[in-house]
């Protein structure tokens, strides 16, 4: 019992600091914005207290926050479909893979070590009109009218492209989450399966997949967060637009912030992000467990 004793206090000593060092990191910044929030300042002239007219003017005044909401909702789903879904997928295959497993994962890593700008660069090349980009190119082999699609200046084919973009860059990361977890599945119960007449799908459904849910959970909620405030792609590949339209809540309280610079508001935002990414991690949580809950009592 002493030694229990001794063991949770060695445990509690070393990871204390570590707690406290990223709670001070994580939670200061929350505390500054809100406190910001609360004022009118542009970085040069004295801080104004307003109270809560930020707020007001977010919920009430500000036209185009909820298009912006929207459009961040739909890149976060289609960033959940491309690297979590895209990510599972590639680790399935991999599963199937005897020899060069390595090569692959290593080429399907690649994008993971390119910077933003590059892989921005690169899909700005390969989706563009003049010169004629790749993707057009090869569409005019089919219909030559299709030659001039405008993919990063057209309303919501922005906003896909651009999802499509970052999930090419981070598929990579789930991809070994997945393969890792995957092979950690007992080999006697994807067997047991085969003995019983079940096809390799139906042993992906009904046994690795519910096996690893925990991990889907958790990947879910680190690409749901991180879409969320996701900023580099929106800003470097389309700057948001045509207009607004691929507008995301982050590059849009940066341009508040630092373009327009009004502080108190882009920090007003920036509290807004945190209580957005709280809530839809918890229903994104919730939901996944009720699913999980259904599919066992199949």
């Amino acid at each position: 019992m002493n030694s229990v004793l001794k063991n949770k206090r060695a445990f509690a000593v070393f990871l204390t600091p570590a707690m406290l060092i990223y709670s001070a990191i994580v939670f200061v910044p929350i505390i500054y914005s809100g406190y910001y929030s609360l004022f009118k300042w542009d970085g040069l002239s004295e801080m104004k207290f307003i109270g809560l007219d930020n707020y007001i003017t977010l919920f009430t005044k500000d036209r185009v926050i909820w298009p912006i909401l929207v459009q961040t909702i739909e890149y976060t789903l289609l960033q959940i479909l491309f690297q979590v879904g895209g990510g599972l997928i590639l680790a399935l295959l991999l599963t199937l893979l005897v020899k060069k497993r390595a090569i692959f994962q290593t080429v399907y890593y690649i994008p993971v070590v390119i910077s933003s700008v590059a892989i921005c660069q690169i899909f700005d090349k390969i989706f563009s009109v003049t010169p004629t980009g790749l993707v057009n190119h090869l569409l005019s082999l089919v219909n030559e009218n299709l030659a001039m699609t405008e993919w990063l200046t057209t309303p919501g084919l922005s906003l896909v492209i651009t999802a499509f973009a970052e999930g090419y860059k981070t598929m990579g990361v789930y991809m070994v989450t997945f393969f890792a977890a995957l092979i950690g599945v007992p080999g006697e119960l994807s067997e047991a399966a085969k003995v019983d007449g079940a096809s390799w799908l139906r042993t992906v459904w009904h046994i690795r997949l519910p096996y690893i849910r925990p991990i889907i959970v958790a990947n879910m909620v680190l690409v749901l967060n991180n879409s969320i405030r996701s900023f580099d792609f929106s800003f470097m590949l389309t700057a948001g637009g045509p207009g607004t339209t691929s507008e995301l809540l982050a590059s849009y309280m940066y341009k508040k912030a630092f373009s327009s610079m009004q502080y108190g508001y882009g920090s007003t935002l920036a509290v807004f992000i945190v209580v957005i990414c709280f809530i839809l991690a918890s229903f994104c949580m919730k939901q996944f467990d009720r699913g999980g809950e259904s599919h066992d009592q199949l």
